[in-house]
């Protein structure tokens, strides 16, 4: 008996800290993953950097092995779609294929101390335009510095053969052999350059960062103008579907679609993301850390959220089981959380990149206090999970702030959430249900793939693609609004104590005040 001929679509899911790709079915549920781990480098404590051509080189294994499942199971593939970690950039060659640079994480902070002298001349102009204030990060103006310092990309500059990007860009363009030097919109806001009025680069950012406008990528819809895969990388001519941020690839396959829905996605960092509208929102008042993003652009209508991060939660969990060697692994970790009976005397403050809200600090360190002669591995294991928890609190309390109204639903995902003392703690710390998604760790995958399968005829919808899925279950809150605000305090108050600890007067700047250069046209 013939097997009937099933339809879907090759899905990549970029992360920090590892490539994984999937054949997302016409039922909506994923296939199994091809994975591989991406090395990630700190040449100091405020650098991290990446392999650009390690990603690509484990993007394109992933993806063969992907499809030969899909061969294997006779599903034709209609298309590729790519989900990718935010504002992790590069420079290369257009001639050559080759990166001209380390890839530039997310993470990094290396500009964080220089950063803050713009902020009086730019936040408000800043928050105005693109959502964001300065911030610590500036893509655009490390393209800039990089073009000046580095012989490589400024002779491929002078020679019209340097492209910048993030990670979608360079995926996309190596897919497609060069065709395309694209950047999706949740991608472009990302960068902290991008118009949220125009849907375009703000260019008077662009100019004062000293970034060459010819060698920024044109931004698309998540599920635009992306050409097709080039036969020579993957076996067959297929059209790229969409691409998109990781969080917001997981906030449609989650079912955060509404204003008011909310997605909490435990990744290398915790993000916390809630659908705000189709307009940027008025913010009711400024809140550290929380930003205005498109949550995707379709037809070059755009659906708004709002976003705030806790940037090392999943990663602190590998520094404290691969660096420090304190839990076996993450599994046993969460184990051991299991056995200690209520909250932990132990607190962790997982701020190994800074803090951002509530309160704005990228210098900021982690903490760990509360230990004793009493503390066993049990108690340490639920310290670190009850404080990825209050961290969770900080942005929903922060993102409340800003929309002036409640989070009406919290879903849950990543690999985090497997933890059901981790799902408990949320809970009862925010004082609302919470739901964990079922399929959760596939989420980027799939929300990508659902918005590139309606383009290709899959699916009516992305509603009728996650309403396929059955939902996950739903951790209600347990301790008293006492209890509750007594624990709050109490990680406010070593919040307060740490970042007052901390703060130091900076160095006086020595170098030339920043010059705006004239952008090639």
């Amino acid at each position: 008996m013939t097997r009937e001929r099933r339809r879907g679509v090759l899905s990549i899911d970029e992360g920090t800290t590892g490539t994984r790709a999937a054949v997302v079915l016409d039922d909506g549920g994923a296939a199994p993953a091809a994975y591989l781990p991406i090395s990630v480098a700190s040449p100091d404590h405020l650098r991290v950097e990446q392999d650009a051509t390690e990603i690509w080189v484990n993007t394109v294994r992933v993806c063969r092995e992907a499809l030969d499942w899909a061969a294997a199971h006779r599903v034709e593939i209609a298309g590729v779609s790519i989900s990718t970690q935010r504002a992790t950039v590069l420079l290369w060659d257009t001639v050559t294929g080759a990166p001209l640079s380390r890839a530039v994480v997310w993470q990094d902070r290396r500009y964080a101390r220089r950063l803050p002298e713009w902020e009086e001349e730019w936040d408000r102009r800043l928050i105005e335009h693109t959502g964001r204030p300065v911030g610590s990060r500036a893509p655009l103006l490390w393209a800039a510095e990089e073009i000046a310092g580095n012989p490589a990309a400024r002779r491929a500059h002078d020679e019209g053969r340097l492209a910048f990007g993030s990670i979608d860009s360079w995926l996309v363009w190596k897919l497609t052999g060069g065709a395309r030097h694209v950047v999706s919109a949740t991608n472009a806001v990302a960068l902290g350059a991008y118009d949220l009025r125009t849907g375009d680069w703000h260019e008077p950012w662009v100019d004062f960062l000293g970034c060459p406008r010819d060698v920024l990528p044109r931004i698309v819809d998540e599920d635009g103008d992306l050409g097709a895969a080039d036969p020579a990388v993957l076996g067959a001519e297929l059209p790229v579907l969409s691409v998109m941020g990781d969080q917001h690839a997981a906030m449609i396959a989650l079912g955060a679609h509404r204003p008011g829905q909310a997605t909490c996605v435990h990744g290398t960092g915790t993000f916390l993301d809630a659908v705000a509208g189709d307009r940027p929102p008025a913010p009711r008042r400024p809140v550290p850390g929380v930003l205005t993003l498109v949550g995707w652009r379709s037809g070059g209508v755009p659906v708004f959220s709002l976003e705030g991060y806790a940037a090392t939660t999943g990663s602190a969990v590998r520094w404290l089981c691969e660096e420090i060697g304190l839990f076996e692994s993450p599994r046993r970790l969460a184990e051991l959380a299991r056995e200690h009976p209520g909250a932990a005397r132990v607190r962790f403050v997982p701020a190994l990149a800074g803090l951002r809200t509530p309160v704005w600090s990228p210098e900021a360190t982690g903490v760990l206090t509360g230990l004793s002669l009493s503390t066993t591995r049990a108690e340490l294991a639920r310290g670190v999970l009850d404080g990825f928890a209050h961290s969770v609190c900080d942005l929903i309390e922060g993102l409340e702030a800003v929309m002036g109204g409640p989070i009406g639903e919290l879903i849950c995902g990543g690999g985090l959430a497997t933890s059901d003392v981790l799902m408990a703690a949320q809970a009862d710390l925010a004082g609302r249900p919470v739901r964990r998604a079922l399929g959760h760790e596939t989420a980027s995958l799939r929300g990508a793939a659902y918005l590139g399968g309606v383009r290709a005829g899959l699916w009516p919808s992305v509603a009728a693609a996650v309403a396929a899925q059955p939902p996950g279950p739903v951790f209600e809150p347990a301790s008293s609004d006492g209890e509750r605000r007594e624990a709050r305090a109490a990680w406010r108050d070593l919040l307060s104590r740490h970042v007052a600890a901390g703060t130091e007067p900076r160095p006086e700047a020595r170098t030339e005040p920043h010059r705006q250069e004239e952008s090639p046209s």
